[in-house]
């Protein structure tokens, strides 16, 4: 059977194919536009048997967004699967009294990241929101934070006050210009955040968890976090084993 994964956020939809033995193919990313759906169609193999097809989605875009892609793969796909989040499943397990509450992407990273190595991982996306879990080394997610992310700090102050530009800028410890003060204080609060979230883990694992970005806006906050490890498709990879568990239920 043939596989996909598709990961729709807010802004932009990311899928791969998935090989045989679970890895992921060539990820593509598609923006949010008039003709997003038909890039999405031109992406597929055109000799592809929908009957022995399969797609795996998680969504966090809007319910419209949301119902266009579902519509399609419908044409496409035979088979659809919807992770949703469980309370226990391939060696996590989930900190919240109702896993149902935590995003399927949050559940998703979880997934990836225990499937990468069994140790204790600090999971931080960057995306709209900025979003911290701490999983230690059994597979016990200890619970998490969600912050605006940067980008959604500028969209903010931008909103409140028009002459704060949206972007520009470069972060500098104190800034001697507005839009590096604007950069530097963004990304600042986001990275003090990730290294307060560093230290609380260390105390209270008697470890410091090794830390993994993803999302979109990870690769600006890596020049400032040392160590960290960039998983720009962890979702996808959440996704992958979904499948495989989805395909030996």
């Amino acid at each position: 059977m043939t596989q996909w994964v598709f990961d729709l956020g807010n802004s932009r939809v990311k899928c791969a194919a998935l090989h045989a033995d679970g890895t992921l193919g060539h990820v593509q990313a598609i923006a949010y536009d008039e003709g997003f759906v038909a890039s999405l169609d031109a992406m597929l193999p055109p000799t592809m048997a929908r009957e022995a097809s399969m797609a795996v989605v998680a969504s966090v875009a809007s319910p419209a967004r949301t119902a266009a892609v579902i519509d399609w793969l419908t044409l496409r796909f035979g088979t659809i699967s919807l992770p949703r989040t469980q309370p226990v499943l391939a060696g996590v397990r989930i900190a919240y009294d109702e896993p149902a509450r935590l995003g399927v992407d949050r559940f998703l990273a979880l997934l990836a990241a225990r499937r990468r190595a069994a140790r204790s991982w600090l999971v931080v996306g960057v995306g709209t929101a900025l979003t911290v879990d701490l999983l230690d080394a059994q597979g016990l997610h200890r619970g998490g934070r969600i912050a605006p992310s940067p980008h959604l700090m500028r969209e903010a102050l931008h909103a409140a006050a028009g002459q704060l530009p949206v972007t520009g800028g470069h972060y500098v410890e104190f800034a001697a210009d507005t839009p590096d003060a604007l950069a530097s204080g963004c990304e600042g609060a986001a990275l003090g955040l990730v290294e307060r979230s560093l230290l609380q883990a260390e105390d209270r694992l008697g470890e410091r968890p090794a830390l993994l970005l993803h999302g979109g806006g990870a690769a600006g906050l890596m020049p400032w976090l040392q160590g960290a490890v960039l998983a720009p498709s962890l979702v996808l990879e959440g996704l992958a084993v979904w499948a495989r568990l989805d395909g030996d239920a």
